[in-house]
């Protein structure tokens, strides 16, 4: 009997709102690159390695911290629904 591959990882489409898609291509080539991995991670049910919860903004809110040369940038997301991030 042939052993079972183990299902593919399910991942979590990222639903972008209001300004958020046009903000995200407005950062920097290699911030761009780092959250959109740090958005991965929270797609496949990990965690970013820099993020902190952000109760002001609502429940399940999370802010990714992301640095370079240019400065520092921010992306919010929350993870908490079932349909999308």
């Amino acid at each position: 009997m042939k052993p079972k591959k183990p299902a593919a990882p399910q991942i979590k489409p990222l639903e972008f709102l209001g300004s958020s898609r046009d903000d995200l291509v407005a950062m920097p080539a290699g911030v761009r690159h780092d959250i959109g991995l740090e958005l991965m991670r929270v797609q496949f049910g990990g965690q970013p390695t820099d993020f902190k919860p952000m109760s002001t903004v609502g429940p399940g809110a999370y802010e990714i911290r992301v640095r370079d040369a240019s400065g520092a940038y921010r992306a919010i997301y929350v993870a908490k629904f079932e349909a999308a991030i």
